[in-house]
């Protein structure tokens, strides 16, 4: 692959240890890391539906099960070779943080939490996935770039706790673990979407664990009882095929194309969609503070785009390079 001209701006190429990657402008990069987090925020309601027909334990090895094939079908119609060998262990992270950790962390914490109460988990993801990624990657954002994003966590944190009425709940340790296994994921799985395309990183995390999601499956089921329901179904359709597999997929090529701290950043916004989602699913109660909120955290979205494409990072090209 060579660069070429654009009319969109000049192109640079990034080169790693696979092939040189085209990186292009940020705005194809900005727009799919946003409909990833459009698809995350709707994980949490989703997974309390599910909950209504399946036990947490159920609901997470079905649904890894199910995205699994979607991914398997997909690498299979793509006839998409095998990774190499190095890039396993990386997947296996992948796997480990968003398609086990995160989901059953998060789903046995939804028993006793509320969906507002889990968002404030997903507040602090951004900042716990920037410094995951500068301590992987070595990249250096500005110093306006940490502000504006440790503004924005405090907003959302001040927010979601106000929310739920400022009590902490017997799942946070769940939320807390499920927080540090999802952003080592995504910060793992940024830097291999600079060599693979996104969708084939989430397809191959997918398949490594077919496995144990099958036996997770035949042993959970037996024990925790099943109860059909329509929003059950639903719930577990989405966060298997909208959530683990369609939203990473857009999620990890959105962070390959415009780096996974300023793309984390734009999960500032997540919380408040989830916020959204369960008082229109679930019937929470969502207080008139949240419009102030979100402007406020749009705000600080805007500073670290701007203070992100100024800044210069040092030993980033993993990160900052175009699929």
């Amino acid at each position: 692959m060579t660069a070429h001209d654009s009319a969109t701006g000049p192109t640079a190429i990034a080169v790693n240890g696979d092939r040189p990657l085209v990186r292009r402008g940020p705005g194809n990069g900005v727009v799919l890391a946003g409909l990833g987090v459009l698809a995350f925020s709707l994980t949490f309601p989703s997974t309390v539906w599910g909950l209504e027909s399946f036990g947490p334990w159920s609901l997470v090895a079905l649904r890894s099960v199910l995205a699994a094939l979607i991914a398997g079908c997909a690498l299979l119609a793509g006839r998409v070779p095998l990774p190499a060998r190095r890039h396993w262990a990386g997947l296996a992270v992948v796997a480990g943080g968003v398609v086990v950790g995160f989901p059953l962390l998060t789903s046995l914490a939804l028993q006793t939490s509320t969906s507002s109460h889990a968002a404030v988990v997903v507040g602090l993801l951004p900042l716990t996935t920037a410094l995951l990624s500068a301590l992987r990657t070595g990249s250096r954002p500005p110093r306006a770039f940490w502000v504006a994003a440790l503004a924005g966590a405090a907003v959302v944190i001040a927010f979601t706790v106000q929310q739920s009425g400022g009590r902490l709940s017997g799942g946070d340790l769940y939320l807390f673990g499920a927080l540090l296994v999802c952003a080592a994921g995504y910060t793992e799985g940024g830097r291999l979407a600079g060599v693979m395309p996104g969708w084939q990183v989430i397809g191959w995390a997918l398949v490594l664990c077919l496995p144990l999601a099958v036996a997770g499956a035949a042993v959970a089921l037996p024990f925790e009882p099943v109860r059909l329901t329509t929003h059950g179904v639903v719930g577990l359709v989405w966060v298997a095929a909208g959530s683990t597999f369609l939203g990473l997929y857009v999620w990890y090529r959105g962070m390959a194309e415009i780096g996974v701290p300023r793309a984390s950043q734009l999960q500032l916004a997540q919380p408040l969609l989830t916020l959204v989602w369960s008082f229109l699913a679930l019937g929470e109660e969502v207080s008139t503070a949240a419009p102030v909120a979100a402007v406020a955290v749009l705000v600080c979205i805007a500073v670290t785009q701007r203070a992100g494409s100024r800044g210069k990072r040092r030993r980033g090209a993993d990160v900052l390079v175009r699929s």
